[in-house]
């Protein structure tokens, strides 16, 4: 068999298929010097093996647990799709994904994406690996793969579907939480979020829909930018100001506050026999949640179950270490504010 490119009369290609080989090639060579720009110690700066080598060593570990997660960026991507906006998802995307490794006090060292759609639409798709990225070098991991899917017939015209892969480290015996040395007292820090991050958007399209508002017309929340511009602001990342303080052992535990908002997600890094008490009073309430719960009629409790309401992610710390946290992060240049403590169940 040949393999030169001498087409049979009448003959098919991949590219009759719906399938554009040359296109996907042509975006691996946008991608290298986006997953090169984030290298760091441990990883392997090359694209194109079958699969990624990581040096544990290199990276600094002695004794390591691997802690690994994956996530996606919901409905948040029918915005980007409808509007053009495709920048900011791929920060969403190792946002949700690092962020989580974070929550088990782990330092996230690689990424990788998976990336579908019926046809491949070169510029859209390098803007979401550039953001990408972006967000491997926010949160210092490296990107060092993915998978780009060209599936004519899976999507309708311009859609496109994301997942992502994080794998991070941990010294053994340093993973959060440090549930045996919780206690009532504890105090529990907010870090504020940039907005609805990557949740809820499935009710945030309902709203806008029962607003009757267009992407395109001024954010009634947010001064001089769209409704698309205020709510595709991309997911923050709190790795680099959060990760010394629980190297330092200041933090007892931590959560993303994802979907299941500020009511499903503490318990999960809670002490049986111990809950979360906010003070619901502790932080002002965002404007775009306001505004979403005024026009969406939606209930306190709903809000809370459903968004992060303005605290993206939460430290369980002694109250002696209190101040100190907050006087780092403040430093590091988060907004964070004391919002509750644990007590008994």
């Amino acid at each position: 068999m040949s393999d030169t490119d001498n087409r049979l009369p009448n003959g098919l290609t991949y590219a009759d298929a719906g399938v554009d080989i040359d296109a996907g090639e042509m975006l691996v060579e946008h991608i290298k010097p986006l997953a090169k720009s984030t290298a760091r110690p441990g990883s392997e700066p090359s694209l194109g093996g079958f699969g990624a080598l990581f040096d544990l060593k290199a990276a600094g570990f002695e004794d390591p647990l691997i802690v690994t997660t994956t996530d996606g960026v919901g409905t948040k991507l029918k915005i980007a799709i409808e509007t053009g906006r495709h920048d900011g998802v791929g920060v969403d995307l190792v946002a949700m994904c690092v962020n989580d490794l974070l929550a088990q006090g782990a330092e996230p060292l690689l990424f990788l994406d998976y990336y579908a759609t019926g046809r491949l639409e070169i510029d859209a798709a390098r803007r979401v690996v550039a953001g990408i990225a972006e967000g491997c070098r926010q949160a210092g991991c490296a990107l060092v793969g993915g998978e780009t899917a060209e599936m004519p017939g899976m999507y309708t015209e311009g859609d496109y579907d994301l997942a992502g892969f994080s794998l991070g480290a941990v010294e053994r015996g340093h993973a959060l939480p440090y549930l045996d040395r919780q206690a009532a007292g504890d105090v529990i820090i907010g870090l504020a979020s940039t907005g609805p991050h990557s949740n809820g958007y499935s009710l945030v399209r309902k709203v806008i829909e029962k607003s009757g508002l267009g992407w395109g017309d001024d954010a009634p929340f947010a001064k001089d930018r769209s409704l698309a511009q205020a709510l595709m602001e991309p997911t923050r990342i709190y790795v680099k100001p959060v990760l010394p303080l629980m190297k330092a052992g200041l933090v007892k535990g931590a959560a993303h506050i994802t979907g299941g908002g500020l009511i499903e997600n503490p318990p999960r890094c809670i002490a049986e026999g111990l809950k979360a008490s906010f003070d619901w009073d502790a932080w002002p309430m965002p404007q775009v949640f306001q505004w979403l719960a005024e026009t969406g009629g939606i209930s306190d409790h709903e809000m809370r179950r459903t968004f992060n309401c303005g605290v993206g992610f939460i430290l369980i710390v002694a109250p002696e270490n209190a101040e100190p946290v907050l006087a780092a992060l403040l430093n590091a240049g988060e907004v964070a504010f004391v919002c509750g403590q644990l007590e008994a169940a």
